[in-house]
């Protein structure tokens, strides 16, 4: 089991992917980012860009920001906010000859659709992070998402967000073997979802080699779930050893004692996957905000014991584990130099504390 429990921030994984394909469309949208450096250079020019912006009826709620080198969320909200904007710039480079920089249609087109595709990246990564971090059942679908969206903007005409996806999926491919399976078994203890939405999700990722993947996250279900059997079986013989001296104390004539023998007997008997086979021959229950996975699981403890136990560990294991600021950050943590001389132990206790 312990193969399958070790997760990788989702958080971090988007950051890496969504850098490689900021490295492929840096000259690509060159002339977006100087046409705002230029406007927002001095005040004089800030004044005039509003003035045209109030020309055309453009309400001026965003203001133009240049891209942070160290925040990748930076370059998709600095598109948004300029592509917003792009009528007043066309207006502003035919009254001002120093402005030299406008960008063509192309590099317009090619702005708008880098930022369609870090939209996705921008909104899943807030979901990711934050004060109440979302469980391992939420992964599952983003990430799919994710996946069918980088492959439909690999057959982009465009050449740069052709670049641009392969490089990010390359990277998201190096991750995906790694978890995708783990995050499918999370996701079948979802009462709303079970084995749907892996066969809906996987079925438009893998087309024809879709049953052997889906079979694939099935099997290690049932690997999972017969491991746990096992030491549920395991746990309740280490019990009855223990109490069998008790037994003898049992009043005469007392039945019940030799009852709850006669059940253990005959449970050792039934199949240990008929628990979760009845699980999953159920329906899904409807997909609604306010559901929670765990409150279920709690109320259905006596009807499948096993399982509440698998769900209670694969729903706690945390979607991510860096709130939305270092999500984006692609500057990396450092020890400063004031503290790189202090004891590993007391690092430790810094570095568990996020001091």
């Amino acid at each position: 089991m312990g193969r399958m429990l070790h997760v990788r921030c989702a958080a971090h994984i988007l950051n890496l992917i969504v850098q490689e394909g900021l490295k492929v469309i840096e000259d690509g949208i060159s002339n977006v980012h100087s046409s705002v450096l230029y406007w927002i250079s001095s005040s004089g020019r800030i004044e005039r860009f509003e003035e045209a912006a109030e020309l055309l009826h453009i309400s001026c709620t965003k203001k133009l920001e240049y891209d942070c080198p160290t925040r990748w969320n930076s370059t998709y909200l600095m598109l948004r906010t300029t592509l917003d904007y792009k009528e007043v710039f066309t207006k502003l480079s035919l009254t001002d000859i120093n402005y030299r920089c406008f960008p063509t249609e192309g590099q317009w087109s090619a702005a708008h659709e880098v930022c369609e595709t870090l939209k996705l990246f921008h909104r899943i990564t807030e979901q990711f992070s934050g004060s109440q971090y979302p469980t391992s059942t939420q992964y599952f679908s983003k990430v799919c998402d994710i996946k069918l969206e980088l492959e439909a903007s690999v057959k982009s005409l465009n050449s740069l967000i052709c670049s641009m996806a392969s490089s990010m999926l390359l990277k998201f491919k190096k991750y995906w073997d790694d978890t995708h399976i783990l995050m499918g078994v999370a996701t079948i203890f979802d009462p709303r979802y079970k084995m749907k939405l892996v066969e809906f999700y996987l079925a438009q990722i893998y087309g024809e080699e879709a049953l052997q993947k889906i079979q694939e996250v099935r099997n290690h279900c049932f690997d999972l779930f017969q491991e746990y059997t096992s030491r549920v079986v395991a746990s309740h013989e280490s019990f009855q050893a223990s109490s069998s001296n008790k037994v003898a104390s049992v009043v005469e004539g007392d039945r019940l004692s030799s009852f709850d023998r006669f059940v253990a007997s005959s449970s050792a008997n039934v199949d240990p996957r008929s628990e979760l086979e009845s699980y999953l021959e159920e329906g899904v229950l409807p997909r609604t905000p306010s559901f929670d996975s765990l409150s279920w699981w709690k109320t259905n403890g006596l009807k499948f014991p096993t399982l509440q136990k698998i769900a209670r560990d694969l729903l706690a294991i945390p979607v991510s584990t860096v709130a939305s600021e270092s999500a984006f950050s692609t500057s990396g943590r450092l020890i400063s130099p004031h503290r790189s001389r202090l004891h590993p132990t007391t690092l430790e206790a810094l570095m568990c504390a996020r001091t």
